[in-house]
C-alpha cells in the first residue's frame, strides 16, 4: 500500500488539494464568474447597431422636396446615418471593429416612410373647400363615379360636400390607389393606430 502512493502518507492530502483545485477551476469557468468574463469578452466585439439609447446619435433624414419623404424610401423603409458616441468601440456596418470619436458613421438605422404617388394634401383640401360641390376633390383623388354624382347633384345639395371636406381634412379619405398624401415632413399628419395580435394590450395579471 505504501508503494502505491509516491509521496508516502502525505499523498492523500496532495490529491485532495489537486481535486479541489480542479473543482475550483471548473466552477470559475462555468459559474457566474465565467459568465462575467464571457460577457466582458462579448462587449468588446459588440455591434454598433446593438448600442443602447444615449450611446449614439442619428442624423435627421434627407427629405425629397417633391415627395416630402426621406430620400431612397423603398418598401416603406429608409435609412439614416448614426454616429456612436466618442470613446466607444464597436463593429461598424462593414464588420470592422472601430474606436469612434463621434464623427464616424457606425451604422444605418432603418426608419419608416410612406408611399406617395403625387397626391397633395393641400390641393385636395383646397379643391374640397372651393370646388367640392362640383366633385373636383373626388375627381382629383381618383373617384370619378363619386365625382360625377356630386357634380350632378351639386354636392348632394351641399351636405355631401361638407362631409367630404371633413373626411379629407382629417385624412380619413385618401387617394384611391391606396397611397398617402404628400404632406410636409415636419407638418401635421394623421397616423392610424390599429389593434392587432401584436399591439393588443393584454390584461395585467397581478400576483
Amino acid at each position: 500500500m505504501a508503494a502505491a502512493w509516491p509521496c508516502g502518507p502525505c499523498a492523500p492530502e496532495a490529491v485532495t488539494v489537486r481535486l479541489f483545485g480542479v473543482l475550483w477551476f471548473i466552477s470559475v469557468t462555468t459559474g457566474p464568474w465565467g459568465a462575467v468574463a464571457t460577457s466582458a469578452g462579448g462587449e468588446e466585439s459588440l455591434k454598433c447597431e446593438d448600442l443602447k439609447v444615449g450611446q449614439y446619435i442619428c442624423k435627421d433624414p434627407k427629405i425629397n422636396e417633391a415627395t416630402q419623404e426621406p430620400v431612397n424610401c423603398t418598401n416603406y423603409t429608409a435609412h439614416v446615418s448614426c454616429f456612436p458616441a466618442p470613446n466607444i468601440t464597436c463593429k461598424d456596418s462593414s464588420g470592422n471593429e472601430t474606436h469612434f470619436t463621434g464623427n464616424e458613421v457606425g451604422f444605418f438605422k432603418p426608419i419608416s416612410c410612406r408611399n406617395v404617388n403625387g397626391y397633395s394634401y393641400k390641393v385636395a383640401v383646397a379643391l374640397s373647400l372651393f370646388l367640392g360641390w362640383l366633385g373636383a376633390d373626388r375627381f382629383y383623388l381618383g373617384y370619378p363615379a363619386l365625382g360625377l354624382l356630386k357634380f350632378c347633384t351639386v354636392g348632394f345639395c351641399g351636405i355631401g360636400s361638407l362631409i367630404d371636406f371633413i373626411l379629407i381634412s382629417m385624412q380619413i379619405v385618401g387617394p384611391s390607389d391606396g397611397s398617402s398624401y404628400i404632406i410636409d415632413y415636419y407638418g401635421t399628419r394623421l397616423t392610424r393606430l390599429s389593434i392587432t395580435n401584436e399591439t393588443f394590450r393584454k390584461t395585467q395579471l397581478y400576483p
